[in-house]
């Protein structure tokens, strides 16, 4: 008994772990749930930062959607775009930074903060400025249709003057012309004697046409060409270039005249004789004396061969 009881006594007691190991369970449980708040605060940060980042893009888009309809918009009017055109290129750099250096995005989205409000500033006096240019275009184009109202009125007063001018004109062209009066038609024979309005083929060896042109104080003092036409029966001009004849212009159409008398006509009442070889023999009947001068028909007569 005694020896058992000293072997009990000298065997060495079993140490107690359970609390050590309890308190590295709680150590661990407590780095774990440190870790998890820790990356949950993280991904929470990165998601609202991602969420910032995502609204500055939209924001800076759609400022440069709004430059670019101020810069067409001011363009169309007449307006100074290279202030807009720099302050776009600048925007659009900065997109591109945002988008390429993630590690900066913070710094960069606090900075681009403060520049978006004052794009949206910008944009603010540039709508100012657009309607102030508005408003000049509209003065402008009222303007020009002032102007283009008074350029119609004036144009429309010329048109009325210019065919006033040119009524008076011709008013005074017509009443310019000149007539001829007592218009007689002698048959002169190869002794000179004459024979007046009928006549026989032997009694003609040229034909004498008198006639007067009477006062016209319109008219101007000027030479004139008389041109006479000796219309057969048949309707054909006698016209023969070896004895003067010729011819002009009348209403479009070239006519042929049998003889030409020049005179210088001074406004008074004037006597002017004409003669016409014979040629050869006239058919009977009756012919019609036609006097011209310019471009218009003084007067006419006739005559009768028996």
């Amino acid at each position: 008994m005694e020896g058992h009881q000293e072997n009990q006594q000298f065997q060495p007691k079993k140490k107690d772990r359970t609390s050590l190991y309890i308190g590295i369970v709680v150590a661990l449980l407590g780095v774990l749930i440190f870790l998890y708040y820790t990356n949950d605060k993280l991904q929470k940060e990165k998601e609202l930062q991602q969420e910032q980042l995502n609204a500055t893009l939209l924001q800076l888009d759609s400022i440069g959607s709004e430059l670019d309809n101020k810069i067409l918009t001011i363009s169309q009017l007449g307006g100074e775009i290279d202030t807009l055109l720099l302050v776009k290129k600048q925007l659009e750099s900065e997109k591109k930074e945002l988008l390429t250096r993630q590690k900066q995005q913070r710094q960069l989205m606090v900075s681009l903060k403060d520049k978006v409000d004052g794009y949206q500033e910008l944009l603010l006096a540039k709508d100012e400025e657009i309607e102030q240019l508005r408003k000049i275009n509209e003065e402008l184009l009222s303007e020009n249709v002032e102007l283009k109202t008074e350029k119609q009125e004036l144009n429309q007063s010329i048109q009325e003057i210019n065919k006033a001018k040119e009524e008076l004109a011709e008013k005074v062209a017509f009443a310019s012309r000149l007539k001829v009066e007592g218009l007689k038609v002698f048959a002169v024979n190869e002794s000179g004697r004459e024979r007046e309005e009928e006549f026989r083929n032997r009694h003609i060896d040229k034909l004498k046409i008198t006639f007067s042109v009477s006062e016209n104080k319109v008219a101007p003092i000027e030479g004139k060409d008389i041109l006479v036409r000796i219309v057969a029966p048949d309707g054909n001009v006698i016209f023969d270039v070896t004895k003067g004849s010729g011819s002009f212009i009348y209403e479009g159409r070239e006519q042929f005249y049998s003889a030409k008398q020049e005179i210088l006509y001074d406004k008074s009442s004037q006597e002017v004789t004409v003669f016409y070889d014979k040629g050869s023999e006239y058919e009977e009947g009756q012919y019609q004396i036609e006097v011209y001068t310019d471009d218009y028909q003084m007067g006419k007569g006739k005559f009768v061969v028996k």
